[in-house]
This record gives structure tokens, sequence and C-alpha cells, in this order.
């Protein structure tokens, strides 16, 4: 399948399969969710590297079974799409063990997968079943993850196909094909927004952080997708940045909620997931735009961004607006967030930065709405 496929269908093949292992982990990490591979039988390829992804492998001890990343000597196409990463930096395989690792079309078995930090532990046959049982009711165990709760029903995406492009009801996208560019609008969260956590719940798929995050993260996936010709993607917003920031306010307010943590970890993977898009990206910062909080993530992911200047009328003159999301809550794959990558990890920079989120502060404390207020 893969010797047959174009070079952008492989591209988009080790893309989506990696962000799904980057998914699993932020599971992991995050929601009280844990993974283990069970491998009953030869684990190789892409089948080894969703175990790399697992917080726990556990290999059959039958003579025959091995784990093994076989792209090198056999398919020399997809040597790399996370699994060679993780084998060292993740799994802290010796790197000399790794170079044979990869290299070797037979893979690595038994006693010597386990000394080689290949896989957690090898179970032979007879009681591979009980052990796995046993480790997941233990790993159960530790999750945080609320018993008794009803979940919440994720509705079909509102999508419609447009000639120019896809709308949403939070999301626009507007293809130029000619100039082979997209223009992608995220609008703010309208005047109904919930005010508290029963607010929250009750709103379900429709609040608007989970709302856009999906419609988002729908776009981008159509767009690298269906759009190969696509190589520039401009990113806009609209609407009323206090708005922006009142529903960051919530997320902190709750964010130890397990729906508004589940929300958080879409909003986190889907802007993640611009960082690793190959597109350049630009981000244009109008009069009506609301790059403020979460929606700022959008221009601090960008490659470029500029913002409008007027001169001659400087009160209209749009403006972007910090919050604690941007210290934090959403990072890159790296790891960091996006304003220290911006700034090279300058902390005098960044402490800042932090200042106009300390401004907002006292300018709510001093009865001033922000951002209307633009005193000292």
């Amino acid at each position: 399948m893969l010797g047959q496929s174009t070079h952008a269908w492989k591209v988009n093949f080790c893309k989506f399969t990696n962000e799904t292992r980057n998914g699993i982990e932020d599971a992991s990490r995050h929601s009280g969710l844990k993974f283990i591979a069970a491998c009953n039988g030869t684990t190789a390829g892409g089948g080894y590297e969703l175990a790399l992804a697992c917080d726990e492998i556990v290999l059959v001890d039958d003579r025959s079974s091995a784990v093994s990343l076989p792209e090198v000597p056999l398919l020399g196409v997809l040597p790399g799409t996370g699994g060679l990463t993780r084998v060292t930096d993740k799994r802290r395989v010796r790197r000399d063990h790794a170079d044979i690792f990869c290299t070797t079309t037979e893979g690595v078995r038994g006693q010597r997968a386990k000394d080689w930090k290949l896989v957690d532990e090898v179970v032979k046959p007879a009681r591979f079943a009980e052990y796995v049982a046993e480790r997941a009711a233990t790993l159960a165990r530790t999750s945080d993850r609320p018993q008794g709760h009803h979940g919440v029903t994720l509705t079909p995406l509102s999508r419609t196909v447009e000639d120019d492009g896809y709308r949403y009801d939070t999301v626009r996208v507007h293809l130029d094909r000619a100039a082979r560019k997209a223009t992608i609008t995220v609008f703010g969260p309208d005047r109904h927004q919930p005010t508290d956590l029963a607010g929250i719940v009750s709103a379900g798929a429709q609040w608007w952080p989970l709302k856009m995050a999906r419609e988002l993260d729908d776009a981008i996936l159509t767009l690298r997708t269906n759009h190969l010709d696509i190589g520039m993607w401009i990113m806009k917003t609209d609407g009323d940045p206090a708005a922006v920031l009142a529903a960051d306010a919530l997320l902190d307010a709750h964010a130890s909620h397990w729906f508004v943590r589940e929300t958080i970890g879409m909003l986190r993977r889907t802007l993640a997931r611009l960082d690793v898009s190959s597109r350049s990206l630009f981000a244009l910062i109008e009069q009506d735009s609301c790059f403020a909080g979460t929606l700022l993530e959008l221009a601090l992911a960008a490659d470029r961004s500029y913002m409008l200047h007027l001169p001659d009328a400087p009160d209209d003159a749009p403006r972007v607006f910090l919050s604690e999301a941007n210290f934090g809550r959403y990072p890159m794959p790296n790891g960091l967030s996006r304003l220290a990558a911006r700034f090279y990890e300058d902390e005098a920079a960044v402490a800042a930065a932090r200042e106009h989120v300390a401004r907002a502060a006292r300018c709510a404390q001093c009865g001033f709405a922000w951002p209307d207020h633009r005193g000292p």
C-alpha cells in the first residue's frame, strides 16, 4: 500500500498516524486513561509504533513472537513516523541497541526485548491473558476519571460544502484555488454562552470551546487530505475579544472538571495540528478580529502575523489580548508554549507578556471593563 502511494499521501499517513499516537499519550497524561499493548504475536512496523505510544508493552514469550521496526531494511519509506524517537527518548533504549533494532528484519524477541527496554514484560503464553488483565485492573485503579457520570454526546458536525470552501457554525474556510491559498476564519463565542459549570455541562457539544475545536480540527484535516495543492493558510478571527476571554476564564475556573478537562484536551490537540501541518501559516489581525487568549494561539502558531495599522484612528486599531491560556495550557508537540517558542524561551520577554494579563486583572479590580479599558 505504501509503495504504491504518492509522496503526499505518505506524508499525510505519517502525520495522522503520529498525531493519533500523540493523542494516546495525551490522554494518558491528562485524561486519566492508560493503555496497554498486549503483543500476542509479532508486532512490527506501525503495529509496534502503536505499542510505543502505550504506557506498557507486554510481549508473549513463545519463542517466535517479536517486536520490530523493519522499515529500514525492508521498505525504506517510513523509518521515522515517531517510532525511532519513542524508542530512544521515551523508552530510553541505548542508541547502539536502537541502531541494531531498526536495521534487522527479524526483530527482537523474549528476554532480550525486555533487557533492551523494547517491552516492559515478557510472559509465557499460559499466563499471558491473566497478566494483561491484572495490569489493566491495577492501572484502572490509579485513574481519576469520574464514576457514575454520564458522558456528553458528540453530535454530528454542521459542515456545509460550498463551491469556494466549507462552512461550519464557528469556522469558515474560503478557498482561492488560483492563488493556492485557504482563508480560515474562526468566529468567537456569541452572546448566549454559559456562565457557570451547570451551563457548560448542559450545553454539551454545543459549548463554544468544544464546538469550535471540533470544527477547526475537521477543517484542518479536510484541507490536508482533499486540497494538497493549497500551500498557504491565512488565519483570521471574527468576534468579541471579551467573550473569548470570558470563555477562557470559565476553562480556568473549572479545569479540574472532567468535561472541561476533555475540552481543553481537544483544543490542545487541535492547535498542535497547526504546528505540524507543513503549510505556510499567516495570521491577519484586523478590526473585527478576536485574537485573544485561546484564539491568540492561532496567531502564535502562524509563521507570520500582520496587524492592521491605523495611525489616524488609533482607538479603532485592532489589538490582541493575552490570558493565562497562552502560558502553557496548549503546549506545542515539543512541550513549549507557543509564546515561549516565539521568544526563544527568553524569560524577560515572557514575563513582560505576562504583565499584560496582570494589567487586565487590575482593570477588573478597579471597575473598568477589560479589554475596553485603555488606562494604565
